[in-house]
């Protein structure tokens, strides 16, 4: 398989650069396969501190012009020019793709070392991609497979049992500040409807928080509350609520933005410290906010800092598996991507077979004679190809499946069909073949 990743994260560039290379990120991969027959598929994954693409290209000599058609439909979205937008992007292949990914679903590339919500983010955004047919095969494997070792890491190490997140260490750190720590007193007030918001829903009630809040810019509250709790806000009460809040959590990143001078008028006369927690990738509440007296302003760069270093142990053992996990998942690809050749071998030998038969029929027809050289010839066939197909698999292993299909064309003239790609639940091209010539 052809992947690729285009990565920008909070540990390579600023976050405002990160959000403004994700505007649009919902439509980059559908814009970027429209324009360039070299991209077959493409996932992104926007989240609050990192926005990476991950691509498959039609061949390993594509991958150049898919990634430059995705730097495109970055630039087309975002308004950057393409030299900017390819500056901020590392670029992965090969295995390092799955090693990337594996380890940043699982939580040890996230602010909050081994946090949760990275795995269902990168859960989403497979679905998301399945469901406006961007995902190809290989990208919804390689998904899959990324899920499936998050899940490992945290049923099998300590970073699972701690559960820790970026909104519980936000949550700490709004207590903190706080006049007094137990959030059960604060009226809190969140905005956005999104998988943040929903975390910051389950925490606060874990908290014992009753009195909360929720604004959407998209109008989407009154949905959000009737199955979490809380009081959904319009843009008239908004106003209100904030000027009552003890605490605000901002989850939404929308276009509208709280600005100082907003925040000065509505606290003004207020004795009471008002924390702001400002969780998006856009920010929803301008830096500023941070001067207005009695205000303090808790961003991702001050989860980032005040996120409790995990045990060493804890980490070396998630670090294992996310290696084991990868290297797993390149032996597999590699396996399959032989599966074609091997396909095409074992038509070519039954075709050879079949027209012997045919003659051998022809001569002496359906009598004892023509069954026991059917008999002959079909394990003549199993004996000649047991050696060429484990020779397969091992070339495979090594990295070197075009040495084989090269090997093929040069020998016999064959050239594989692209059958290496099968979805999960359809059987094995080769495994069929195997039944019909007998050479399992």
């Amino acid at each position: 398989m052809n992947y690729f990743s285009l990565v920008a994260t909070h540990s390579d560039i600023d976050l405002e650069t990160v959000a403004r290379l994700s505007v649009g990120a919902s439509q980059v991969a559908s814009s970027a396969i429209q324009d360039s027959p070299a991209l077959t598929g493409a996932v992104s994954l926007a989240t609050c501190n990192r926005f990476e693409i991950y691509g498959e290209a039609s061949s390993e000599a594509d991958i150049e012009a898919a990634r430059s058609s995705i730097i495109a439909a970055i630039s087309d979205t975002s308004g950057l020019p393409k030299s900017k937008v390819s500056g901020s992007f590392t670029t992965l292949t090969g295995q390092d793709v799955p090693r990337h990914l594996f380890s940043v679903s699982a939580g040890l590339d996230s602010a909050v070392v081994g946090e949760r919500e990275i795995a269902g983010q990168v859960r989403r955004a497979l679905v998301e991609s399945q469901s406006t047919g961007t995902a190809s095969g290989g990208l919804v494997r390689l998904f899959q497979a990324a899920s499936r070792t998050a899940r490992d890491v945290g049923a099998q190490t300590a970073l699972g049992a701690r559960g820790r997140s970026i909104v519980s260490v936000a949550l700490d750190l709004a207590a903190d500040l706080s006049s007094t720590r137990d959030l059960a007193e604060k009226s809190v007030v969140v905005f956005g409807t999104g998988a943040y918001a929903g975390a910051t829903m389950a925490l606060l009630r874990e908290r014992g928080c009753t009195d909360v809040s929720v604004y959407s810019p998209s109008g989407r509250a009154d949905g959000f509350v009737a199955t979490r709790g809380g009081t959904a806000l319009t843009d008239a009460a908004l106003p209100g609520a904030l000027t009552r809040a003890d605490v605000v959590i901002g989850c939404s990143g929308s276009e509208r933005r709280v600005s100082a001078v907003d925040m000065q008028q509505l606290r003004e006369g207020v004795d009471r410290t008002l924390v702001i927690v400002d969780l998006a990738l856009n920010h929803d509440f301008d830096p500023g906010v941070a001067s207005v007296e009695n205000v303090e302003l808790i961003t991702l760069e001050s989860v980032r800092l005040a996120a409790p270093e995990e045990q060493a142990e804890s980490l070396r053992q998630a670090g294992e598996l996310v290696s084991g996990a990868a290297e797993s998942f390149q032996e597999q690809v590699a396996s399959r991507s032989v599966d074609a050749a091997i396909v095409a071998l074992r038509k070519h030998t039954q075709q050879v077979l079949d027209a012997e038969m045919a003659r051998v029929r022809a001569q002496h027809g359906c009598t004892a004679a023509a069954e026991e050289v059917e008999f002959a010839l079909r394990r003549m066939v199993r004996q000649l190809l047991h050696v060429p197909t484990v020779r397969a698999r091992q070339l495979a292993a090594e990295g070197r499946q075009e040495d084989y299909t090269a090997a093929l064309e040069a020998l016999y003239g064959i050239e594989p069909e692209d059958t290496a790609s099968p979805p999960p639940e359809q059987s094995c091209p080769v495994h069929e073949l195997e039944a019909r010539t007998g050479t399992a």
